[in-house]
């Protein structure tokens, strides 16, 4: 009977052991083994079996990506400011081995490594040099740090600076110059926009000139273009006449007339002087016989009426 219980109770201790050294390594995680206080494996996520007594989990190591903080590093520029950086670190852990066995405590490790650099790469710049180059401190920053933790199975993805904060002093003065840069940008700008306004009233008082001397040019041209037109027309009407004079062959009777009635019209009392023709004499002759024909044809007539006795 004690033997029997002796071998049941070796049978639960030998089920308990087996079940209670049954390891499930979940997703993003590695556990770093030791057997008989040496390193055996590195256990990757699925269902692991740890000999009781013998192997021994070293450490748990997740491999998802960190991110640490560190507080502000006092730092002095190449000008001789002082000023306080706090950087962020984005790490990864790729060697659960090394992790484990290559440093002793990793962060701080980074940490101080990280302060050391980013005094030697601040140490090179000035001040306006510093507040204007955060890429080029965090992408040498990464480098030495990436390089230096390969020995720490630990990759270095990104580092970025967070705060730059100088002395108080100095950021008095930078904002002052802060506000002298943006003053001296409005009067450009204020001075730029005075001048496009003066610009564009000359050019639009150009433009009116140019097109009031165009409508006065064109009036000019209309009115000789009316007046040449009416000149026209006065020298086709009198050649006109004259052709129409010609055609109908006038006597020098009619042509002696009309010369009577263009000499009285100019001796209308009005002019000054009067240029009488060489010819006047044969004019008068020819008036004095027209006169006599119309006495003669008006005897005539009168005769030609039958006489009224008196009784």
């Amino acid at each position: 009977m004690f033997q029997y219980i002796a071998g049941l109770l070796l049978i639960i201790i030998v089920i308990f052991l087996l079940v209670t050294n049954i390891r499930v390594v979940p997703q993003a995680r590695a556990y770093v083994v030791e057997r008989l206080g040496a390193y055996n494996a590195t256990w990757q996520v699925g269902l692991h079996f740890k000999i009781p007594l013998i192997d021994k989990i070293s450490r748990k190591v997740s491999l998802k990506e960190h991110v640490i903080d560190f507080p502000p590093q006092p730092v002095i520029t190449k000008d001789n400011v002082t000023m306080e950086i706090d950087t962020v670190v984005y790490y990864q852990i790729t060697d659960p081995k090394l992790y484990t066995y290559g440093v002793e405590n990793p962060m701080a490790a980074i940490e101080n490594l990280t302060a050391t650099t980013l005094r030697n790469i601040i140490g090179e710049l000035e001040l306006d040099g510093t507040l204007t180059s955060r890429e080029h401190i965090n992408g040498k920053i990464r480098l030495v740090l990436d390089e230096a933790t390969d020995a720490w199975g630990i990759k270095i993805n990104r580092v970025e600076v967070k705060n730059i904060t100088p002395p108080r002093d100095i950021q008095v003065a930078m904002e002052k110059q802060m506000r002298a840069e943006r003053e001296r940008r409005e009067a450009i700008l204020r001075a730029e926009g005075e001048k496009k306004s003066a610009i564009l009233i000359a050019e639009g008082h150009k433009e009116a000139v140019i097109l009031e001397a165009e409508a006065k040019k064109q009036s000019v041209i209309k009115a000789a273009e009316g007046e040449a037109q009416s000149i026209l027309m006065v020298q086709k009407a009198t050649a006109d006449g004259i052709k129409m004079i010609v055609e109908s062959a006038p006597s020098k009777e009619v042509l002696a007339i009309k010369s009577m009635e263009a000499f009285a019209a100019a001796a209308d009392g009005r002019a000054t002087k009067i240029i009488i023709p060489s010819d006047i004499q044969g004019v008068a002759g020819l008036a004095t016989s027209f006169a006599e024909l119309v006495k003669d044809d008006d005897r005539m007539h009168r005769s030609a009426q039958p006489k009224i006795s008196d009784k």
